[in-house]
């Protein structure tokens, strides 16, 4: 017994020991995980972004950060992304920017904060700010003078900054109207303008004479909206109306030349059926007004010009050296000779005039309805001598010149109302989005 008991306690320490050195790890394990559940958890902040074109052209004017929201942060061009992370950063530093210093260490305002800082109301250091070194009078909101009812359609932009705004923000708001087509049509309209803020459009909304929505039938206010006149209608025959007849209809000038056009060239002469009236391009909107009181008269009907389209004879083709002739400088005359049609020849002269002059031999095949093997036979033979072509920047380019051009006319528009803030080429370029074959036509007319 005795020789056993000395193997006994020693394996009793060595179980104690083993137990006491699990409790230790144990409780360290334990006093880890304590200490990790009361770190502040900030790994949630994703400071990432992602450059995107804004929908609207971006117009700057003084802002404070603490006041924006999520749509206003997007009015100045930043991503869903970038507001998520500029407001988590914002509640991380105790809910509001105290200087510029701390605002332009928000990651998504890094690359974009030497465009912003002219317009930050924020003083511009912490020690500033601690210190009072900055007016807060600049930073308050100021309440409109509004003149009583009026019709924003109307305010210049001396109206616009007598009732409060920069001259800068009234110009913006000009150009946002003229965007719009020249007028703002309703509240809701004027209430999208985005240097229009929600505050400022309540205290403007009660006065303003518009409708409240586009939809909406427009009020007439007192030199507001010109009134059209209401047409009393009787029967007539379209072979019979002349020009102030047509007028009595409610037409325009520029409609009624082009109805008396449709006539002369496309019809030959004669309205013969009701399709032709509707088939008309100034009259198709207006068609089921006007067709109960339509009524033909056979007799004023005339039978189509015959016009032969046949090719001029050899001795006519050999009249004119047309691979001396430059194909900017044709003439219609020239063009029948070669043996297009008379319609074709009017719009060859109408396209190219439009374009300001052909760039490119392969801009004939565009003409309307032009003889394909014709076109390609004129194209192999004549010169062509583009010297002469205007060109332009789409930053210096005549807004006439972009609204009537048949590559720009339909981004017209868009490129007038983005260069006001952004005369930035490739800005502009992503900004209007047109396919590759469309910006490939409207390169070929820009420096």
């Amino acid at each position: 017994m005795k020789n056993n008991l000395p193997n006994r306690l020693r394996r009793r320490q060595y179980i104690a020991l083993a137990l006491f050195g699990v409790t230790i790890a144990a409780t360290q394990f334990a006093f880890s995980l304590y200490k990790q559940k009361q770190k502040p958890e900030i790994s949630d902040v994703e400071f990432k972004t992602n450059s995107a074109t804004p929908d609207l052209p971006i117009i700057l004017t003084e802002f404070n950060p603490n006041d924006l929201d999520q749509s206003q942060w997007k009015n100045l061009g930043f991503t869903d992304r970038d507001v998520a992370t500029i407001l988590k950063y914002k509640r991380i530093i105790g809910g509001e920017f105290r200087s510029k210093e701390q605002f332009r260490k928000c990651y998504p305002i890094v690359d974009r904060y030497k465009e912003l800082e002219p317009y930050i109301l924020l003083p511009e250091t912490d020690y500033d700010a601690k210190k009072g070194n900055f007016t807060y009078k600049t930073f308050e909101k100021k309440k409109l003078n509004i003149p009583g009812k009026f019709n924003p359609d109307n305010f210049s932009t001396n109206d616009w900054v007598a009732m409060g705004f920069s001259e800068r923000q009234a110009e913006a708001i000009l150009k946002y109207k003229n965007y719009l087509g020249g007028s703002f049509q309703s509240k809701e309209k004027l209430k999208a303008c985005f240097m229009i803020s929600e505050e400022q459009f309540a205290q403007m909304s009660p006065y303003v004479l518009l409708p409240e929505k586009t939809d909406e039938q427009p009020r007439v206010y007192a030199g507001s909206f010109k009134e059209k006149p209401k047409i009393n209608y009787t029967y007539f025959d379209p072979n019979q109306l002349d020009e102030e007849g047509w007028k009595s209809l409610g037409f325009s000038e520029k409609q009624i030349a082009g109805i008396l056009n449709y006539k002369i060239k496309i019809l030959r002469g004669s309205f013969r059926t009701l399709e032709d009236v509707q088939k008309c391009y100034m009259i198709t909107q207006r068609f089921e007004e006007l067709k109960p009181w339509i009524r033909f008269n056979p007799e004023n009907i005339k039978e189509p010009e015959k016009t032969s389209y046949a090719k001029p004879d050899a001795k006519q083709e050999h009249k004119t050296d047309f691979s001396k002739v430059d194909l900017n400088e044709m003439t219609f005359n020239q063009l029948r000779e070669f043996g297009f049609n008379e319609k074709t020849s009017g719009g060859f002269v109408a396209f190219r005039k439009s374009l300001g002059g052909f760039v490119n031999k392969n801009q004939i095949y565009e003409v309307y309805g032009i003889d394909r093997d014709l076109a390609e036979k004129l194209v192999g033979m004549s010169p062509l001598n583009s010297e002469g072509v205007k060109k332009y920047t789409l930053t210096d380019a005549p807004e006439s010149w972009l609204k009537t051009h048949p590559y720009f006319k339909y981004s017209a528009d868009k490129i007038i109302f983005y260069r006001i803030s952004n005369p930035d080429e490739k800005k502009i370029w992503k900004f209007i989005k047109t396919k590759p074959e469309y910006e490939a036509k409207m390169r070929m007319y820009l420096k």
